[in-house]
């Protein structure tokens, strides 16, 4: 067999990229090692475990080139591995729902901050109704489903280093409520220099010039981490069977009894070990994750991993249907089985980012969606939009703040009052992007039971009980004004220019 001139280049080239991998490596591990001898022993310890997660990533990050998908290997999930929500529920519930509540604990992800909604401190901690924030819904509900069943559902909090300190100081006040709260870190992980994909920190300290250095490397480190914590083998020891997983900013991610049912009435050579709460899509959602088949196994695809010459075909809503709400189900004993054996292959998603002194670094992240494929029997559960309810900005805000919700034992439903169940389409502009100015603008919120869509850009106020109903587009030009006055019903009106209204 004759070699050519082109294998031989390629083969050369193949040694030293090896060459140049295991170089980045080594360097790597020597700017670990450095960083762990500035931390106290307490410390040391458990960063050595988050650098070992870190340095499996990395590992993988300079193993995997180009997109981790292969396009035409892609298809529509099977049609009975994503079921209607109605099947479900048409199995009724259990004679004894106890027991079920009893194997389950309910697990948020609140490693995040408000900073996007120009608040400080942990997002959770944002009063979203009536003064109650994301956490003491949370806590309501749960709370209301212990004393009503007369259960044992635990919550955790996957807190980041973050929001820990801060989260830890309000838990005191929940000491009396019927809920055992438990919190768990996930890890803490190294921004890295894009060019020599070396470490920007300079000791393991997370303040002074270190305040940009950390990342927590996104929810799919939820399995590394609680296993490492020893949370996941004492709820296995209290006979607890599945975690319900979600973003404690969605606010429609209750406890559903009918899916916590179906996990729990499985043949035991059968059990399902992962479901995944999907909602059809609408324009508003075109980059959310969409569940595919993939070689013969359910998995997650986001929009991170699609090839550039097919970002519009994943985005379409006619071949992807659905999205990925986050809202997760998933076997303890699986999770313990899988982190053991070193099975849970999650892809990579590399996130770019320019520092605030110009300083361009990645950060190697994962998705908690992404394991699904290596779950035995996963499925994916197509639920309605009502329990999607996210709050990611103060459009979102405005709408779990209006009539369009009323609130019970800390869950929010659309209103009976309201004539069709989609929610209103609002678009508030950057006046209004930090939760204080939002609330500055209205001195209450508007009646929106008829709204079908609302734009808001410029400096408008909103007086008392005005009420928006149709399509409603208020625009306040740059230097103008506009005062919506008390009392106004605005229906499908455009309003722009200037409107003052003084005092005299």
């Amino acid at each position: 067999m004759s070699l050519t001139v082109a294998d031989l280049t390629r083969g050369a080239m193949t040694e030293f990229q090896e060459k140049l991998r295991q170089q980045h490596e080594d360097s790597m591990h020597r700017e670990l090692e450095a960083l762990i001898a500035t931390a106290d022993q307490a410390a040391a310890e458990i960063s050595r475990k988050d650098f070992d997660g870190f340095k499996r990533l990395f590992h993988r990050f300079l193993q995997v080139k180009g997109p981790s998908v292969d396009w035409a290997k892609i298809n529509r999930p099977p049609e009975d591995s994503v079921q209607p929500y109605e099947k479900i529920k048409s199995k009724g519930l259990p004679d004894n729902i106890t027991a079920s509540l009893n194997k389950l604990a309910v697990v948020k992800l609140n490693g995040g901050l408000g900073t996007s909604m120009g608040c400080k401190g942990p997002k959770s901690l944002i009063s979203v109704r009536n003064e109650n924030t994301f956490l003491d819904l949370t806590v309501q509900q749960i709370e209301h489903l212990n004393k009503t069943f007369n259960a044992d559902v635990p919550l955790v909090l996957m807190n980041s280093f973050n929001t820990d300190e801060e989260t830890n100081k309000i838990l005191q006040k929940y000491k009396h409520h019927r809920v055992n709260i438990h919190t768990f870190n996930q890890s803490r992980y190294p921004r890295i220099n894009k060019e020599s994909l070396l470490p920007i920190a300079k000791s393991m300290r997370v303040n002074g010039e270190n305040v940009e250095a950390w990342y927590p490397p996104g929810h799919g480190d939820i399995y590394t981490s609680f296993y490492n914590s020893g949370l996941l083998d004492k709820l296995i020891a209290e006979g607890k069977e599945y975690i319900f997983v979600s973003n404690i900013d969605n606010l429609g991610a209750t406890v559903d009894l009918f899916i916590l049912h179906h996990l729990m009435s499985q043949p035991a050579d059968k059990r399902c070990e992962f479901i995944m709460e999907v909602t059809d899509k609408t324009r508003a959602d075109v980059k959310g994750g969409t569940l595919i088949q993939y070689e013969d196994h359910l998995r997650l695809l986001e929009i991170a991993q699609v090839p550039k010459a097919h970002v519009d075909e994943f985005k379409s809503v006619t071949k992807f249907k659905i999205f990925n709400t986050n809202n997760l189900w998933i076997s303890l004993p699986a999770i313990k089985r899988l982190h053991e054996k070193n099975a849970m292959d999650l892809e990579i998603i590399v996130n770019p980012k320019t520092l605030d002194g110009g300083l361009n670094i990645i950060q190697l992240e994962t998705a908690v969606g992404a394991a699904i494929k290596s779950f035995d029997n996963a499925m994916g559960v197509n639920v309605p939009r009502s329990r999607f309810l996210p709050v990611k900005t103060s459009s979102d805000l405005l709408l779990v703040m209006s009539n369009l919700y009323s609130l019970d034992a800390g869950s929010l439903t659309m209103s009976k009052k309201r004539e069709f169940p989609s929610t209103p389409h609002v678009k508030l502009g950057s006046s209004f992007t930090k939760v204080q100015e939002f609330l500055a603008r209205f001195e209450n919120i508007p009646d929106m039971l008829e709204l079908d869509h609302l734009t808001v850009s410029g400096d408008v106020t909103f007086g008392k009980n005005v009420s928006l109903k149709g399509t409603v587009i208020i625009i306040a030009n740059h230097g103008d004004r506009i005062d919506i006055p008390a009392g106004a019903m605005l229906e499908n009106k455009i309003v722009s220019g200037n409107l003052r209204i003084l005092d005299h």
